[in-house]
């Protein structure tokens, strides 16, 4: 067994490293549907499941990212009045990109031409907003080399992997900008509002 990706069947392995690289790894995420359930599965479950949602789609990248090369990275973005969103990131010649799966069309992939994780997070700002149409986008973590969380079987367990959501719950987060700063921002208008939400899953009755 690899243990760089411990768990992994050959054959999982192969579907991983047959995504090449990030751009590959997107592409991947894009074309599995979104779903809505309130659900923590390993990258192994999203796998055979062929769904994901925003977290889910962050684990299974940082898995595929593993398995081609990258160190398995995550960053939490913090929202107010809003959920958080969870990206994988990952460094080419020194600038940071990013994979991400997301319910709203602009949050999802980031090429590698940011030079700080700041600059990456606040890529995100402008079409982050929740359906109030209030832009929410507040702080970014440090990366989170998911390799800590080896000895859980992150990868492939069968059981949900929460303990992930709960670590980035209490590590420090850094303000993207004051909060004089944020009690001037402005909503963001229908056009960008129906861009954003253009394919967007909704749960049964909404």
């Amino acid at each position: 067994m690899n243990t760089n990706h411990p768990g992994f069947t050959p054959r999982e392995l192969r579907k991983l490293r047959s995504l090449k690289d990030p751009h590959g790894i997107q592409k991947f995420l894009d074309a599995m549907p979104y779903h809505l359930a309130d659900t923590a599965w390993s990258p192994r479950r999203v796998l055979a499941e062929n769904t994901s949602h925003c977290l889910e789609g962050a684990m299974f990248a940082a898995a595929a990212l593993r398995a081609n090369g990258f160190p398995p990275l995550i960053v939490d973005l913090e929202a107010e009045h809003d959920t958080d969103h969870v990206i994988a990131v990952y460094k080419v010649d020194g600038h940071w990109g990013a994979v991400a799966k997301s319910n709203y069309t602009g949050c999802r992939y980031r090429e590698p031409v940011y030079r700080t994780l700041r600059e990456l997070a606040l890529s995100y700002f402008n079409i982050y907003f929740n359906l109030r149409k209030e832009r929410t986008l507040r702080r970014f973590s440090r990366p989170v080399n998911l390799s800590r969380f080896d000895h859980l079987q992150w990868m492939t367990t069968d059981k949900p992997i929460w303990f992930i959501v709960y670590y980035l719950l209490e590590i420090k987060h850094y303000p993207l900008f004051s909060r004089r700063i944020a009690k001037q921002l402005h909503r963001v208008d229908e056009r960008v509002y129906q861009a954003e939400t253009l394919g967007k899953a909704y749960k049964n009755g909404d």
